[in-house]
């Protein structure tokens, strides 16, 4: 059996010993063009480090070809040998036939470790060098990109589109239409998405033609575009909700509160669907329906604030006080900084009788309130009936500030003197 069939039935037993055993084997016995197939294939089945001694003897053969140094590099940053690909790397002279590539991987390196300026000066020493090389104008597109520089990377994706320049695996379209979206750019990232989908269509690209729709307030198209990515793949959960905030905003809430409905059936570990029903649903005056939901988004997250605060109004409204006092408590039992809940808490305290916790909780509230009207209002009526004259006097101050005009404050003033 020949040597490298031996090594692939090691593989194939699970046995490393044997196989680091075979590889020596066959840097003895093979020659160098089986010995570099074989690196590459160990790679592509996870086998780096040992792809990695294999080219290490290759270019102790051969020290003057610099593809095994770069082939190297790129394995050895796979496995997190950042430094020893570095050294690598700069050891690649000038004026080298591959130096441009080696560039390129270095910019790879400095990329992946967040430092794009040093990966923006390697790509452009490898611009200025090979000018008309598309690779490097894209990875340098890229790189601005990760840089938030939305503009100059969508400059260079929109030259490479115009110079009608085709790059194996990217479809420089939907390329600069992501651009685009990065920076906010809805309305110039539409078209291209578009473009991208006369040219390939997929899920995501169809997702971020949707997505740009929408917020290009498009409502229509963003609709059809996640109609049709859910008919191509039922089980992309962020359609459902996009299509469901799409027809709230045409305010066709019934279609809305269907298309969130149908979403929870796809995927009923979505707390963001369940809290967009339940939101629909009290706008539908549907409120049973609406409470079912938003326990369900808490039950998922119990710290989701957005779905607590929603429930917490709806129970507030309903004169509810003992369920919101349950919710209430066991979400601020961790701890964390609930003062969006405060007011509704004191209100349900005072309400339930409980006079001194709700003064707790008012006195919580008061600093992130202190511009609310409803909420100071209600203090000060709470701390007047407390007979808290001073504190009541304060708060009013406050009122009279805010709603100068209004009749009650300065007869409330006179009654706190």
């Amino acid at each position: 059996m020949a040597v490298f069939d031996k090594i692939q039935q090691a593989v194939e037993q699970g046995d490393p010993r044997r196989v680091n055993k075979l590889i020596d084997q066959a840097l003895l016995e093979s020659d160098p063009d089986s010995q570099y197939t074989l690196a590459e294939w160990l790679a592509d089945i996870g086998y780096v480090e040992e792809a990695v001694k294999v080219l290490e003897h290759l270019q102790f053969l051969f020290p003057e070809e610099s593809q095994l140094a770069i082939d190297r590099a790129g394995l050895l940053i796979e496995i997190d040998r950042e430094d020893d690909a570095l050294e690598v790397l700069t050891s690649i002279p000038e004026g080298d036939e591959q130096y441009p590539q080696a560039l390129v991987v270095l910019a790879d390196l400095f990329q992946t470790q967040g430092l794009l300026e040093a990966a923006e000066r390697r790509l452009d020493e490898a611009i200025r060098l090979l000018p008309d090389e598309p690779l490097l104008l894209q990875a340098k597109a890229e790189v601005l990109l990760e840089s938030g520089r939305y503009l100059e990377s969508a400059r260079l994706y929109t030259d490479l589109l115009a110079a009608e320049i085709e790059i194996p695996g990217v479809n420089l379209s939907e390329r600069l239409a992501e651009v685009y979206s990065a920076g906010a750019a809805y309305e110039e990232a539409l078209p291209y998405y578009e473009q991208a989908l006369k040219e390939q269509s997929s899920p995501d690209t169809l997702f971020g033609a949707a997505y740009s729709a929408f917020q290009s307030a498009q409502y229509e198209t963003a609709i059809r575009y996640a109609e049709e990515l859910t008919a191509m793949d039922p089980d992309y959960f962020s359609a459902y909700l996009l299509r469901a905030e799409s027809l709230n905003m045409m305010g066709d809430y019934s279609a809305s509160y269907e298309a969130a409905t149908e979403g929870i059936s796809r995927d009923e570990y979505n707390k963001e669907l369940y809290l967009f029903a339940g939101k629909l649903a009290l706008k539908l005056g549907r409120e049973t329906e609406g409470e079912a939901h938003l326990r369900q988004a808490i039950a998922l997250d119990p710290e989701y604030m957005d779905a607590i605060q929603t429930l917490i109004a709806l129970l507030h409204a309903q004169e509810r006080s003992e369920d919101v006092l349950e919710l209430a408590e066991a979400a601020v039992s961790n701890e964390t900084d609930w003062a969006a809940l405060y007011p509704a808490i004191a209100a349900a305290y005072e309400a339930t009788e409980q006079y001194g916790k709700a003064a707790d909780y008012y006195g919580r509230a008061y600093p992130a309130f202190r511009e609310d009207a409803e909420f100071l209002s209600n203090y000060a009526r709470f701390l007047l009936e407390e007979g808290r004259q001073e504190q009541a006097r304060q708060v009013i101050d406050e009122l009279l500030v805010l709603e100068p005009g209004h009749p009650d404050w300065a007869d409330w003033h006179q009654s706190a003197e």
